[in-house]
């Protein structure tokens, strides 16, 4: 301890009265602290109350959510452990299907390629067949068009002579004919000639009127032993007698439309009652009004 001087009576006073306000003012600051520290402490334990209810509810929460959590999560991997079981089945049956559709269509395909060779083999034979045919045909054919040609040329060549020895002679009314045929063969060169129009005839004996070519012909008699004819022509609207006419003799007679060029007759054949022969008439005549 340390000891004061003594002090004065009225200063000793004064700082009494101090010191006690002092005194009081630390006593009342230390009651309001302690208020305040109570306070405090209770507001504290209260929420430390609070924190742990809080904190015991998210533990369970927590607790319940991670067990969901794990439940949902051990569902899951048990769907899908299933899942890949069931497609790793699936891929199999589908691999299975897969393998047998294969097989099917592979023998399908086999068989159709079986078939179809079958076919080409069947066609190419029938080909070859109707090839070898058609071939052996066309020689024929080639033989024949050999033999007609060699007939053509040799029917042109005997045409051609024929031609060259038709004659041309005087006819009826003193005018020379053009050339003149005496039997089939020189009649069919004639034709091929072509310079007059050619119309045959078979004349019998008759009352009745024949038409050839565009005038009309009545047969009157006949005398084979001599090979003469008498015939009447109609043309023109007119009749012209031709009386003991000879064989291969053109008889000839004039029509209109024909101008200054005569129709000619020529009778190759006379028999008893019937005569043989044609017409011949120019190729250009005047059209009739």
């Amino acid at each position: 301890m340390h000891s004061y001087p003594p002090p004065d009576s009225g200063n000793a006073s004064l700082k009494t009265a101090v010191l006690v306000g002092a005194v009081i003012a630390m006593l009342a600051a230390n009651v309001y602290l302690y208020t305040q520290v109570d306070m405090l402490k209770t507001e504290i334990s209260k929420l430390r109350e609070s924190i742990a209810t809080e904190v015991t509810e998210l533990r369970q929460n927590s607790s319940a959510t991670s067990a969901g959590h794990r439940k949902s999560i051990d569902t899951l991997k048990s769907e899908l452990a299933e899942a890949r079981r069931a497609a790793a089945a699936a891929a199999s049956n589908a691999k299975s299907e897969a393998e047998v559709h294969a097989d099917k269509i592979a023998k399908e395909l086999e068989a159709a390629q079986q078939r179809q060779a079958q076919q080409v083999a069947s066609q190419f034979s029938e080909v070859k067949e109707a090839t070898s045919t058609a071939n052996a045909k066309i020689e024929n054919v080639n033989g024949e068009v050999t033999t007609v040609k060699s007939q053509v040329a040799s029917t042109k060549s005997e045409l051609d002579k024929t031609i060259s020895n038709l004659n041309k002679v005087t006819g009826d009314l003193g005018v020379q004919s053009g050339y003149i045929a005496t039997n089939g063969k020189e009649l069919a060169a004639l034709k091929r000639l072509g310079e007059r129009n050619i119309f045959e005839f078979n004349l019998a004996q008759s009352k009745v009127p024949q038409k050839v070519g565009d005038i009309t012909m009545v047969l009157k008699k006949t005398d084979p032993k001599r090979n003469k004819y008498t015939i009447e022509v109609y043309a023109d609207d007119k009749m012209t007698e031709k009386k003991d006419k000879n064989i291969n003799e053109p008889i000839q007679f004039y029509v209109a439309k024909a101008g200054r060029q005569p129709y000619e007759i020529v009778v190759n054949e006379v028999k008893p009652k019937f005569i043989k022969g044609y017409l011949a008439t120019p190729k250009d005549q005047i059209a009739r009004n």
